[in-house]
């Protein structure tokens, strides 16, 4: 059987590694990072490496403590959000400046670094009913300005503090809106929107709930939210220890979509299957 690109890159990874330390692989607490860390553990172990995974660490400041302290090797991150909640610098909507940003930065003070990002930009949406976008006449984030006051916004706490959250919303578009309801857990603003117990909040570019509840996104007109492009973060040291580590994940960078990542998601939780399961689905479409 002829092997693919991947197939051969693995093979001879895992002919060639040295006898390190496992690689230890952490997550944030929500499907997409449950499923894309499975699927760098599952190409790691494939390729010889002995990995330990540490999923469902928490939000993005636990998971990036963890990666800092060693208690992590790596796990997968979004650019925008490393350089608004770590680097906490300009926001911009130059995907290229954002990474070269967060990787001089992670480098130089952290002992960090990039590997290739994926093809994956899970940016985000402000999302709503279509009738309560047709009722208020809203098809941008400025046209949401004026309208805000009389809506109540729904999402889990980080977005109340964040420069791309809404500080940010109000800074750029005059957003403040009636209420902030924060949900304890990831998801909940979906079934909150739905049931109309809020009026507004945010989802990702991969959410599979945005097609299927058939919900309204307003333009982001005055481009406040930067590229949110997915990539593993690394230790330094980890990554001298072991160096197929960047081999493997960068061989499979390109081939993570938003396209398949919403696919995947929606397995995991519209279709109730394990996330190791789907992840070994992926590598095995690619040709493992």
């Amino acid at each position: 059987m002829k092997m693919t690109g991947l197939a051969v890159a693995l093979a001879m990874a895992g002919a060639m590694t040295a006898h390190a330390e496992p690689v230890k692989i952490g997550s944030k607490n929500f499907t997409e990072q449950f499923v894309v860390a499975e699927i760098y553990a599952q190409a790691l172990e494939k390729a010889g490496i002995e990995v330990q995974k540490r999923l469902n660490l928490g939000a993005t400041q636990i998971a990036h403590t963890a990666l800092t302290s060693g208690e992590i090797d790596l796990y997968p991150e979004y650019t925008g959000t490393a350089l608004a909640a770590i680097v906490k610098g300009e926001l911009t909507s130059d995907a290229d400046q954002i990474y070269a940003d967060v990787k001089t930065y992670y480098e130089n003070e952290l002992n960090l670094t990039l590997l290739e990002p994926t093809a994956i930009n899970n940016g985000y949406a402000i999302i709503l009913l279509p009738a309560t976008a047709e009722a208020n006449n809203l098809k941008t984030l400025s046209d949401l300005g004026p309208a805000s006051k009389d809506l109540t916004f729904g999402a889990e706490g980080t977005f109340g503090e964040r420069k791309d959250g809404l500080p940010g919303l109000e800074a750029v578009y005059g957003i403040k809106f009636k209420e902030f309801v924060q949900f304890a857990k990831l998801g909940i603003r979906y079934s909150a929107l739905t049931s109309e117990q809020i009026d507004v909040s945010f989802g990702f570019s991969t959410d599979w709930q945005i097609e299927d509840s058939k919900l309204a996104v307003l333009e982001d007109d005055k481009n406040l939210f930067p590229p949110y492009y997915l990539v593993p973060m690394v230790r330094q040291d980890a990554l001298a220890a072991n160096p197929k580590i960047a081999e493997v994940l960068n061989r499979i960078a390109p081939l993570l979509t938003n396209e398949k990542m919403r696919a995947m998601n929606a397995a995991v939780e519209r279709d109730r299957r394990e996330p190791a399961e789907v992840a070994a689905e992926f590598l095995a479409a690619e040709g493992l």
